[in-house]
Parts: structure tokens; C-alpha cells; sequence
């Protein structure tokens, strides 16, 4: 296989798909001298093009893990993650790196800026890591920080901007490529709820313009059920969600 699996020009096949991103009989266990801990076994989820899903559930439920196995940032111990229709144990280091980059964004609950950095070149950054000019990643970085209220603020440092303001300027990073899903770890969850609901939206009006998927991991069933679907994690095993009812409740 070529190394050249994902460049910063090329066409987003999952859009034209159908399907963002896809996990088949997925588990995880870690082991630690001769305990080991079944986080879940045999779990499978499809995400389709443009789909909004929450992912709630109990705190150690292992939502966190889930969300790293689904961006290739860890290993399943069994089971496949299929991203831009391509299967992350198939493509080395290099090529899942670049994947990432290209295909997936990624939002947590601190916002990760680099602090040296302005507004816009922190949202530049995957552009380059891509391969994009210079100019064309400075273009891309300034729409999208103007789109999130930020183009007062492109010159600013992490330092100089406000909670909200640096949980935006992540948002914006994590579509600059213009992916194909982008993973959502309680991205408002250091946020006052007035300033949370507004990054909410701002993150569901850009994935609805862009088109890109949504996965979020949330504690707040009030966002989840804005979304298409909301999934529990309970047990190992992901369930639907219906009419907000959670296990045990």
C-alpha cells in the first residue's frame, strides 16, 4: 500500500459514501499482571455521512477509551475501525497519523491550543501538517475563526482569549480539513452552561454546513438528545437510546 493514503488535496471518500466511520466487533482489555479489565467486547457502531450521535453513560463506562479507539489514538485489542473507508490496523504509523489529520477532528474538554501560537495559526496547523500552503490554510483558518465569531481574535494568543472563545478556536481546528467525522470528548464541559450552549451550536451549524458527522461523548442528556441519535455505553455494549431513558433510571 502506498504511503500516500490521505494528502491535503484529495476528495473525502466517506462523504461519497455514505458512511463516516464504522466499528466491527470492537473490544478492549488491559491488563495489569494477571488482572485484566474487560472494558468491552464485540461493539459495533456505524456512523453515516452528515449523522449527529451522543455517546452518554456511567462515568468509567469507558467512553473516553471508545472515542480514542474510534480516532486511532489506541489500539482495540479485537475488532476493526474502519475511517474514510479504510481499515486503521491495515495502515502503518505514518499512514493512520495521517488519516487522522485528514479525516477526523478532534474536540476535548480543555481546548489543547498551543499557547505560543495565534488563533489562526493554531487553526492553520492541520492544513499544513496536510500538506496545504501556507496561504491556502491561512484562508481556511480565517473563514472558519470569522465563522465562530473569532476574526476580531485572529491574532490573539490561547492567553489572551476567553474559555469560549479558545473551546471555539478548537472547534474551528478540528474542521479546518474539512473532515469526514469529528470526535467530541465533553468539548462544553468546562464551559458555564450559557457559553456551553452557544459552542454547541456553533458546532452543529458547522457540521451541518460542512456536512461532517458528529460523535460526542457527553454527561449532558440535554445536548445529547439534540443530536440523531444518543447511545448508551452500559455494560461493554453500546444501546439506543429511546425517549431519553438511561439504564438504571
Amino acid at each position: 500500500m502506498s504511503e500516500d493514503v490521505v494528502t491535503a488535496k484529495d476528495a473525502n471518500p466517506v462523504h461519497a459514501e455514505g458512511e463516516a466511520l464504522r466499528a466491527e466487533g470492537l473490544g478492549k482489555t488491559y491488563a495489569e499482571g494477571k488482572l485484566k479489565t474487560h472494558v468491552f467486547d464485540g461493539l459495533d457502531l456505524r456512523v453515516a455521512a452528515g449523522e449527529t450521535v451522543a455517546i452518554v453513560g456511567a462515568s468509567g463506562a469507558g467512553k473516553s477509551t471508545l472515542l480514542h479507539l474510534l480516532g486511532g489514538l489506541d489500539t482495540p485489542s479485537a475488532g476493526e475501525v474502519y475511517v474514510a473507508g479504510q481499515k486503521m490496523s491495515a495502515l502503518s504509523d505514518a499512514q493512520r497519523g495521517r488519516l487522522r489529520n485528514r479525516a477526523l477532528g478532534f474536540v476535548y474538554q480543555f481546548h489543547h491550543l498551543l499557547p505560543e501560537f495565534t488563533a489562526r495559526e493554531n487553526v492553520m496547523m492541520p492544513v499544513l501538517l496536510a500538506g496545504g500552503e501556507v496561504e491556502e490554510a491561512s484562508a481556511r483558518a480565517t473563514a472558519l475563526l470569522e465563522s465562530v465569531g473569532l476574526g476580531h481574535r485572529l491574532g490573539h494568543k490561547p492567553g489572551e482569549l476567553s474559555g469560549g472563545e479558545r473551546q471555539r478556536a478548537a472547534v474551528a481546528r478540528a474542521l479546518v480539513n474539512r473532515p469526514a467525522c469529528v470526535l467530541g470528548d465533553e468539548p462544553t464541559g468546562n464551559l458555564d452552561e450559557k457559553t456551553a450552549a452557544h459552542v454547541f451550536e456553533l458546532m452543529l451549524e458547522l457540521n451541518r454546513a460542512q456536512r461532517t458527522s458528529l460523535v460526542l461523548v457527553t454527561h449532558d442528556r440535554r445536548l445529547a438528545q439534540r443530536l440523531d441519535r444518543v447511545l448508551e455505553l452500559h455494560e461493554g455494549r453500546l444501546r439506543e437510546v429511546q425517549g431519553g431513558a438511561l439504564a438504571g433510571e
